[in-house]
C-alpha cells in the first residue's frame, strides 16, 4: 500500500449518488465513534510513529480506521480508501479519506477538540465531508453547497459569520510552534492584525468557522486526511478555504479558511499571497 494520495481526473456523480454517499459517511463516522469512545479518558497505550519528534497513535486510532474501512469494503468495495493509519488502497477513482482521530494529542489528554474525519475525494476535490465528535455527539457534515450540524437528534444548517475584515476577525490555529520559521512570521503578521487569536483546536476550529463562532482558521503542515473532510463543510456553510497561496488545499500543506471572500482576500494578502481569481 502507498502512503500518498494524488490528483486525477474528477469522477462525475449524480445528485442522488452524492446524497447517498453523504448519508453513508454520517453512518460510518458514527459507527467509528462507537468503537473509539470507550478508549477516551481511559488508560491508553500510546505509540510514537515518528522517526523524529512525536507523532502519537493509539489503539483507538487504529480501531476507528478499521471500522470505517470495513464499512466501506462491505458497501462500496470498488472505491479506494486512504487513511492515516493504513495508507492507500486504490479503487475506481473515488477515494474515501479517513483520519480516525484528528487531534490525537487532545484525545490522549482528555480534551474535547478532536474528531473523526471522513471525506469522499473525486480526484480533484473532496465532494463531501463529515466530522464527528462522539463524546459530545456533534456531527458536522457538508457537500460544498450546504453544511449541517447534528446534535441531540436535531439537524441545523450552518452559516459562516459575515466578517469581512481581519481587524474584526477571531482566528485560530492548532499550534504556532509547529510552523517553520518563515510561516511563523507570516502567521504573526495576520495574528497581530486580528481582533482575537485562539491557539488550539485541530479539526474543531474549522467546524467553528462553519458555525460562525470563528472567522478564520489557519494551519500548515497538514496531510490530505487532516483537511479533506473539512473543506466541504466550510464551503457548504458559505466560507472560503484554500492554501496560503490561494490554491487547492485538498492534498494538505498550508490551509486558510475564511468566513467571507473579502476576509479571505485580506488574509491571503497578509500571509504573503494574492487572492485566487
Amino acid at each position: 500500500m502507498s502512503d500518498t494520495l494524488a490528483y486525477s481526473p474528477a469522477v462525475t456523480l449524480s445528485e442522488g449518488q452524492r446524497a447517498e454517499f453523504l448519508q453513508f459517511a454520517r453512518t460510518a463516522a458514527r459507527a467509528a465513534g462507537a468503537v473509539i469512545l470507550p478508549y477516551f479518558r481511559s488508560s491508553l497505550q500510546v505509540t510514537n510513529k515518528a522517526d523524529a519528534g512525536f507523532d502519537p497513535v493509539t489503539l483507538a486510532d487504529q480501531a476507528g480506521e478499521r471500522a470505517i474501512r470495513s464499512a466501506i469494503a462491505a458497501t462500496y468495495p470498488e472505491h479506494g480508501i486512504f487513511g492515516e493509519e493504513y495508507g492507500l488502497q486504490a479503487g475506481n477513482g473515488l477515494t474515501w479519506v479517513i483520519d480516525p482521530i484528528d487531534g490525537t494529542r487532545a484525545f490522549m489528554t482528555g480534551m474535547l477538540h478532536w474528531g473523526i474525519l471522513l471525506a469522499l475525494f473525486d480526484g480533484e476535490q473532496p465532494i463531501l465531508g463529515v466530522m464527528y465528535q462522539p463524546y459530545t455527539d456533534e456531527l458536522f457534515s457538508g457537500d460544498s453547497d450546504s453544511a449541517w450540524l447534528e446534535r441531540a437528534g436535531d439537524r441545523v444548517e450552518l452559516s459562516t459569520s459575515n466578517c469581512e475584515e481581519v481587524g474584526a476577525a477571531s482566528l485560530s490555529t492548532t499550534g504556532v510552534h509547529w510552523l517553520p520559521q518563515t510561516q511563523q512570521q507570516q502567521f504573526r503578521q495576520i495574528s497581530q492584525a486580528a481582533k482575537l487569536t485562539k491557539v488550539g483546536g485541530d479539526c474543531y476550529l474549522f467546524g467553528m468557522v462553519a458555525m460562525g463562532s470563528l472567522d478564520l482558521g489557519i494551519e500548515a503542515g497538514l496531510k490530505a486526511y487532516d483537511i479533506q473532510a473539512l473543506i466541504p463543510i466550510v464551503r457548504g456553510a458559505g466560507g472560503v478555504i484554500t492554501s496560503w497561496d490561494g490554491g487547492n488545499p485538498s492534498l494538505g500543506g498550508t490551509v486558510v479558511a475564511s468566513a467571507t471572500p473579502a476576509l479571505h482576500a485580506e488574509a491571503l494578502a497578509l500571509l504573503g499571497a494574492e487572492a485566487a481569481s
